[in-house]
């Protein structure tokens, strides 16, 4: 008899997974090649450097559960029959986060995505991975409540999807980043284990999930804390030169307005968003979500810079586009979609920050556009860059994050595939301990935390 942790060769193994679950009215699975491509991918065609190497990246099987009984039993399966599986939200990230790189079972969160509870009191709400951030926050603002952090992607991105994937957005000028302390309060998981039965996890033990990837456990809820709702209204502003528009934004930064989103972009990038936009401009443009009570400062601020100001009304989430979708990384997606040969960089830049844009912008010209938001990062508010890249070769883009680095800009490069190199910089021995403790196998998502592989070496 076989043992259960030797492994088969993969077609024999996938053949024994889908032998149990044949009869498994809570687990979906998916074999047609469509399907097996279309939840193989998410926007890693933001990266020229990306492309090539996952496009040949596909699963051997869909998998699909209904309830989190169904994701213990995948999780046994998989363990037992030693076959990768990787976690999947809507596909909506843009570093190959859930791309299977060794094939295996991608399984499909979509369905577990239940909000379990809300505390009317705190704010504080259990919910399930699969949930889009959309339904949520439309439940909590039912209940005065909403989300702190939000991606631009929110409409369509699933609510486990972010947190195991996405760092900040929408928000961060209040909030901060997703792995500061505060926001994830638990979380339930099922470890890739032969008899993988849930977990609970607190606060300080469930940090080593935030941002993984989903290398080092599957979440089945999350526990989060929320804010109080506000009715963000929406105002764009022109300045006539980039060094206005950036004392300008810092000028909001400093003062004592309510903000939820404060982004810069430089005047070409105007020409490559949707109509739906705003006036046409000659100059650069910021796009502000402020509380109502901040709109008449804000105006005076911007009064007192010579700038012009658009009041575009409050935001309405229910009808339309907003504000929002013309922010983080749809600002990336809309020159994309009008000129796909353009990628981009993320990273805060050092202060004074107009320096090392000016410095940049005379090295690398019309090749490189800025589109700066304001986030907050360990508790004072900082200056991020996603700034927009013409593609002309990997020793182009090579050069041009040397030459951020040494005006001091700290990266967090969108055109690699590990945890560590896209964000920290460096090993977090916490991720890898838990994956240690909740995927011994390494069976998780493989290829996606460096500490892991460096430590099997």
């Amino acid at each position: 008899m076989r043992s259960p942790l030797v492994p088969m060769r993969r077609s024999e193994a996938l053949h024994a997974l889908k032998q149990e679950f044949t009869d498994d009215q809570d687990l979906v699975l998916l074999e047609d090649q469509a399907e097996l491509s279309r939840c193989s991918r998410d926007a890693y065609e933001y990266s020229p450097v990306l492309t090539p190497r996952l496009s040949g990246c596909r699963a051997e099987l869909v998998a699909r559960p209904r309830t989190v009984e169904a994701v213990e039993r995948l999780a046994s399966g998989c363990a037992r029959h030693q076959v990768p599986l990787t976690v999947r939200g809507s596909g909506t990230g843009n570093y190959g986060q859930a791309v299977p790189l060794e094939g295996g079972v991608v399984m499909l969160s979509t369905e577990i995505n239940r909000i379990r509870n809300l505390d009317p009191k705190s704010g504080v709400v259990c919910v399930e991975p699969g949930c889009l951030m959309r339904d949520l926050d439309r439940e909590l603002r039912r209940h005065g409540r909403q989300l702190r952090v939000l991606p631009s992607t929110w409409r369509s991105a699933t609510i486990g999807g972010f947190i195991a994937g996405g760092s900040g957005g929408i928000g961060s000028v209040r909030w901060g980043f997703l792995r500061d302390p505060g926001h994830l309060l638990g979380l339930e998981m099922v470890p890739l284990q032969v008899d993988a039965r849930r977990v609970q996890l607190d606060d300080v033990e469930a940090e080593a999930l935030n941002h993984a990837y989903g290398t080092n456990g599957i979440i089945t809820a999350l526990t989060l804390a929320t804010a109080p709702s506000v009715n963000w209204h929406q105002v764009s502003i022109d300045c006539s030169t980039l060094s206005d528009a950036l004392q300008l934004l810092q000028s909001i930064a400093c003062s004592a307005v309510s903000l939820q989103l404060a982004t810069l972009l430089e005047q070409p990038l105007l020409e490559h968003l949707p109509a739906w936009s705003g006036p046409e401009a000659s100059g650069h443009r910021l796009l502000i979500l402020v509380a109502p009570d901040g709109i008449s400062s804000l105006k005076r601020m911007a009064a007192g810079s010579g700038a012009a100001v658009h009041d575009l009304g409050p935001e309405d989430l229910n009808r339309g586009h907003t504000l929002r979708e013309l922010s983080w990384n749809h600002t990336t997606l809309h020159v994309r979609s009008s000129e796909p040969g353009w990628t981009y960089l993320q990273m805060l830049l050092p202060q004074p920050e107009l320096p090392a844009i000016q410095a940049l912008k005379d090295r690398w010209g019309s090749d490189l556009l800025w589109h700066l938001e304001l986030v907050r990062q360990g508790g004072a508010v900082r200056v991020a860059a996603l700034p927009l890249l013409r593609w002309r070769g990997e020793q182009q883009l090579e050069a041009l994050m040397a030459h951020c680095r040494s005006l001091g800009a700290v990266q967090f490069n969108p055109h690699v595939i590990t945890v560590e190199d896209g964000g920290l910089g460096i090993v977090d021995g916490d991720q890898v301990a838990a994956k240690r403790r909740f995927d011994p196998a390494g069976l998780l998502n493989p290829g996606k935390l460096r500490g892991w592989m460096e430590q099997s070496l």
